[in-house]
């Protein structure tokens, strides 16, 4: 599938095609990273281009933090900005191909770079890479597009169905604290591995 693709990516990145990328950590997902005090936590960022994620948690004391995406440039990008950040927590691999165990994994605009149909398997990697009581965190686009994406919206329901399977819900809402293209458009959710 050309979309799901490390060149189909990484000529984005070079095209600066990146109008996913809001050049700095997302409101809601800071608020979040914000209350949490285990800085023992392992964390895995997939889909991550250029970071900010990764960037933030890091500089918060989460050590064992972890940056996983395929596409090299966004990698590269981060390398630049971060270089204190150790090479060994960046992993350059296919997120449906990675093995791990991790306590959190933070969603932030991979899932809607995914074809739709592939999402059943998105569901079900998350879950195979967390540890049993690890967590989903992240944002969901809560809009369709009018467009052939990426980026691939959704409906609520929609997702609602696709991780009840997998996940108990703790939190599954429209994000109060989007940033203002995205007011309203944003669900929150956290989920718990069943």
């Amino acid at each position: 599938m050309k979309i799901f693709s490390s060149q189909y990516w990484n000529q984005r990145y070079l095209a600066e095609q990146t109008g996913w990328d809001i050049g700095d950590v997302s409101t809601p997902l800071k608020a979040y990273f914000d209350q949490l005090t285990d800085n023992k936590l392992r964390i895995l960022v997939p889909g991550a281009g250029n970071a900010w994620e990764v960037e933030y948690l890091f500089n918060k004391g989460f050590q064992h933090t972890f940056l996983l995406d395929f596409a090299g440039q966004g990698i590269a990008n981060f390398r630049r900005r971060c270089p204190v950040f150790p090479e060994t927590n960046i992993i350059k691999d296919d997120f449906f191909r990675h093995q791990g165990n991790y306590d959190l994994v933070v969603e932030q605009t991979f899932f809607s770079s995914i074809p739709p149909q592939m999402r059943p398997a998105y569901a079900g990697k998350v879950h195979q890479l967390l540890k049993p009581g690890g967590k989903l965190v992240g944002l969901l686009f809560n809009t369709e597009f009018g467009f052939e994406g990426p980026p691939f919206g959704g409906t609520e329901q929609e997702y609602r169905d696709l991780f009840a399977g997998f996940f108990g819900f703790e939190a599954f809402k429209t994000a109060y604290n989007s940033i203002k293209p995205r007011q309203g458009r944003e669900l929150f959710l956290l989920l718990r591995k069943s």
